[in-house]
């Protein structure tokens, strides 16, 4: 069995209870006056004075009822591992081999102690066999009684148990402690750990830093402002404030009080005077803490072995921050982020301004700074600690370099040619997104164009160029519809029609068309090709009125006459012939040899010769 302690020194710690049955100082406590880390070196041993323990001192590895004193933990399959005293340097620790009998394993008397005094004992354990034992399920946890007695060993002042320490698969050390008061004339006590359980397999454990100390209560010192420490600028010096001992009264009934100072935190002086819970400090001109001695009796303030100190209140002087140090002027490109950046010593930030003096405060607590205009800036250091500000401030300046002037462009060219794309620009390198490098390119693919220009001073501008493909009209089909002309194209675009080849329009459809001979002409946008075709538009009038008014005396085939071998019959509603006139003829009058035929519906058919041949109707209107 392996018992350990390890105890941290702090001239003011509260703990916390880990144990139901134990506790620690809920208060301040002193510095340690017993102190066991049972020392450091390679070889086993000093063994244990006489009386400490019933178990058997061995220089070597421990069986059942022995104890060596190592700083190897190691044995048998036990975990193997460091003590537990803060940098140490081959640090011992108490080993155990748990006895077959349960009982006391160890006692060590304490003297020096201050009567009607609370003190706070602590130490550390660690349970040796690691989970991957070979105790199959069945290894016996440590279970650790300690007990304080006074020195008749007769009256019980304070007694807990750890309750079982497992096994784990790593070693972990864990503090335990008790609380006790010693009585009217008593100066020592007896601490006693007890084994609760049997040896075996398991319940072997190591111990390591036994601490006694005083416990108090609970003390803070504040200022007027309740600050629990100050920091001061060195051009606010000399620096003097009230102090005060807040004790919680958790543990002493009266408080008699003893300043004290320190310049390094570590070597204390006591304060000629100064015994009451306020102190008033001299005039401040360097840093400097102080803390307050408390006991219940003014007696026992000369005696470390039976006081408790009380938290430590700081006095920072801070001096005033250096100018920062500027890490240069920057000069970017206008589409760049321009940062500019100070260095300042730890403990310090910066603010930024428009200004060597005064001015308007643009950035604050912040080394860097980002700006959108070109200028210079002024970077003052802030010390963190009490906000003290250097003299002067460190001028950085900003500037930005002018991008390369470009413009988009929409272009256009005519399909089946060339265009030549340009930059637009000279002076700089080129890139275009099709990887040509010089300043103009040639293509002949509609698309986006990008070029890339960068000038001496590394500043780039991308110019887009959207390039559209004007098609060349391709007439596929003309065709009419009484007397419209419709005309379609096998592509598209933003064609021109004209039937005349001087008035061009943008629709593809011409109404209002006297029959005739016409010649088509489509041409494409910003004079990309033209494209012609004759079409021939024969308008059937659907009817006419022979009355001699001058209008529609006659019915005739508008643009017929393009067609001299046409063949153009008329007939009756019953299908008998009644004119056939000549593509070159004046028309049908109305009449049947000689007679005027009725109102009514009429047929025709107009044979072209050239394997067409079209049939309608129309009315005679008297």
């Amino acid at each position: 069995m392996a018992l350990r302690f390890i105890f941290f020194v702090s001239v003011s710690l509260t703990f916390f209870t880990t144990q139901a049955q134990l506790g620690f100082c809920n208060g301040n406590s002193g510095d340690p006056i017993f102190n066991e880390t049972f020392g450091t070196g390679v070889t086993n041993g000093p063994q244990l004075p006489v009386g400490v323990t019933t178990y058997t001192y061995i220089n070597g590895t421990p069986d059942d009822g022995e104890y060596t004193i190592s700083n190897f933990t190691g044995y048998f399959d036990w975990h193997d591992t460091l003590d537990h005293t803060p940098n140490d340097t081959d640090g011992k620790s108490l080993i155990f081999n748990a006895d077959v009998t349960a009982g006391e394993f160890f006692r060590r008397t304490v003297t020096g102690l201050c009567e009607n005094t609370s003190y706070e004992f602590s130490s550390w354990l660690l349970n040796l066999l690691p989970s991957t034992n070979n105790c199959g399920g069945g290894e016996i946890p440590i279970n650790v009684r300690f007990q304080i007695w006074d020195s008749t060993d007769t009256n019980l002042l304070a007694s807990g148990d750890t309750g079982n320490i497992g096994s784990s698969a790593s070693p972990v050390w864990e503090q335990y402690g008790l609380v006790f008061q010693t009585v009217p004339g008593q100066t020592s006590v007896i601490l006693k750990m007890i084994n609760n359980g049997n040896g075996g397999c398991g319940n072997d454990l190591a111990i390591d830093d036994i601490v006694f100390r005083t416990c108090g209560d609970f003390i803070t010192v504040t200022d007027s402002l309740s600050n629990a420490s100050v920091a001061i600028c060195q051009d606010d010096t000399p620096f003097s404030t009230q102090l005060m001992a807040n004790p919680d009264f958790s543990i002493y009934a009266t408080h008699a009080y003893q300043w004290q100072q320190s310049t390094d935190g570590l070597n204390w002086f006591d304060i000629p005077g100064e015994i009451t819970s306020m102190y008033a400090t001299p005039p401040i001109t360097s840093s400097v803490s102080y803390r307050v001695k408390v006991a219940e009796d003014a007696i026992n303030l000369a005696n470390p072995l039976c006081n408790s100190l009380s938290e430590v209140f700081d006095v920072s002087i801070v001096p005033e921050p250096n100018i920062p140090v500027s890490n240069g002027d920057v000069i970017v490109c206008e589409n760049e982020n321009l940062i500019l950046s100070v260095t300042v010593s730890n403990d310090e930030t910066v603010n930024w301004y428009d200004s060597a003096i005064g001015g308007n405060l643009l950035l604050s607590g912040n080394t860097s700074y980002q700006v959108d205009t070109a200028g210079v800036y002024y970077a003052e250091a802030i010390s963190t600690l009490a906000n003290c500000i250097s003299d002067t401030r460190i001028p950085v300046t900003a500037g930005f370099y002018e991008l390369p002037l470009v413009f988009d462009e929409n272009l256009s060219f005519c399909e089946g040619e060339d265009s030549i794309l340009d930059a637009g620009i000279t002076n700089v390198t080129y890139l275009w997104n099709t990887g040509e490098t010089s300043s103009q390119i040639l293509v002949n693919t509609p698309g986006t164009y990008t070029v890339e220009v960068t000038n001496t001073n590394g500043c780039s501008s991308i110019k887009t160029i959207t390039l559209t493909q004007n098609n060349i009209p391709v007439i596929e089909n003309i065709t009419s519809e009484g007397d419209s002309i419709i005309v379609t194209t096998s592509n598209s675009g933003a064609f021109g029609y004209s039937i005349d080849g001087i008035s061009f329009q943008d629709s593809n459809v011409f109404t209002g068309v006297e029959g005739g001979l016409y010649t088509i002409y489509v041409r494409g946008e910003n004079g990309c090709g033209l494209d012609t075709q004759d079409f021939i538009l024969l308008v059937y009038p659907e009817y006419f009125t022979p009355n001699n008014d001058g209008f529609h005396d006659v019915w005739h085939i508008e643009g017929i006459e393009n067609y001299p071998n046409a063949l153009l019959s008329i007939y009756d509603r019953l299908g008998k012939l009644l004119k056939q006139i000549s593509p070159n003829g004046t028309g049908w009058n109305g009449t049947y040899r000689g007679r005027l035929l009725p109102s009514s519906e009429y047929w025709y058919n107009v044979d072209l010769r050239d394997g067409q041949n079209v049939k309608g109707h129309f009315s005679l209107i008297r």
